[in-house]
């Protein structure tokens, strides 16, 4: 096993350059997606060479419930620095553990309690209009019914009276486009993971900002489809966070229907750099299909994502494999 277990811990350090050219020559959707994906593999390879540290560090605490054998010499032998990395690793995974926990359960109150304040508003529509002078637009994601069910509450986008009062028609148009690709993309749950990946590993909080971007260029590629016009989709992209910033800076922040204020509803969207979104918007169309040439900056992001991800994955087996041979042998040896 030896420094095999260590390296799924510090390969996420990858996830800075592979995010950078991802955003910067991958398409937002395929960048998006790719990021999650490739988050989602090393925070797994991450949480299992702890666990591995865990077991021989566990191994040697007086009191543990694991068989003698496995505080054995030969055990500990497998793990350089055992001593420390395994005290230092079983700290490592509570924490992973209580941050796991708590971000689920912050995104599933949050998104159940804006739901039962929605619960007053009859309409059948899939756009909430909140009477309310402070100018925000959210996409609320749906929710499962009481039973756990799928089918329950609908996602809904949100959005107040004096958000809508401060755009053209047209650009009305290009707002509710944006949260409605949210919706659709279901991209509360890529933020999610990657919100989830960086509990796992520090390493992979860089990934969180870059999904957050890319997001965001995705909602606004698919408004700009649906409206036919790029300049106007980044005109009220500019004006609608603008008009958010102005009010997030005032005394009392949030959206709010009949005095109830929705708390944390940004934790389903990341707003992303401004200037360069509305830049990209008043560039070409970014293509959709296709793959780069080798020999291009494109093809860089997915040949870095996947030699990262491939050397995390296979030194994790590796040190799993390691390790339950050493476990096997010492304790039917």
């Amino acid at each position: 096993m030896g420094i095999f277990v260590f390296l799924p811990l510090i390969l996420p350090l990858t996830a800075l350059p592979m995010s950078r050219f991802a955003e910067q020559h991958l398409h937002p959707r395929a960048a998006a997606r790719l990021l999650t994906a490739v988050a989602a593999i090393l925070a797994l390879c991450s949480t299992v060479s702890l666990v591995l540290l865990v077991i021989v560090g566990t191994a040697q605490l007086p009191g543990n419930p694991l068989p003698d054998s496995w505080s054995d010499p030969e055990v500990r032998e497998a793990v350089p620095c055992d001593e420390i990395a395994g005290k230092v690793s079983i700290g490592a995974l509570a924490l992973v553990l209580l941050g796991w926990g708590s971000t689920v359960r912050r995104h599933f109150r949050y998104r159940a309690g804006a739901h039962r304040a929605l619960a007053g508003l009859r309409t059948a529509s899939q756009i909430a209009v909140l009477t309310d002078e402070e100018p925000y637009a959210y996409a609320l994601p749906g929710a499962s019914s009481a039973s756990g069910r799928s089918g329950g509450r609908p996602g809904r986008v949100l959005v107040s009276t004096g958000m809508l009062a401060a755009l053209t028609d047209t650009e009305r148009h290009a707002l509710l486009a944006h949260e409605r690709a949210h919706l659709a993309g279901r991209h509360h749950r890529l933020l999610l993971a990657v919100r989830l990946a960086g509990c796992a590993n520090p390493l992979l909080r860089p990934l969180r900002e870059a999904v957050g971007y890319c997001t965001e260029r995705w909602a606004d590629e698919e408004a700009a489809r649906a409206t036919g016009d790029r300049r106007t989709t980044a005109r009220a992209v500019a004006k609608a966070a603008l008009l958010s910033a102005r009010a997030a800076s005032g005394p009392a922040s949030g959206p709010t229907s009949g005095g109830v204020r929705f708390p944390g509803l940004a934790a389903f969207a990341e707003a992303g750099p401004v200037p360069r979104r509305v830049a990209a918007l008043l560039g070409p169309v970014p293509p959709v299909n296709g793959w780069s040439s080798a020999l291009t900056s494109a093809a860089l992001a997915p040949v870095v994502a996947a030699a990262g991800t491939a050397a995390s994955t296979l030194s994790t087996l590796n040190a799993a494999a390691g390790l339950f041979v050493v476990l096997e042998a010492a304790t039917f040896g």
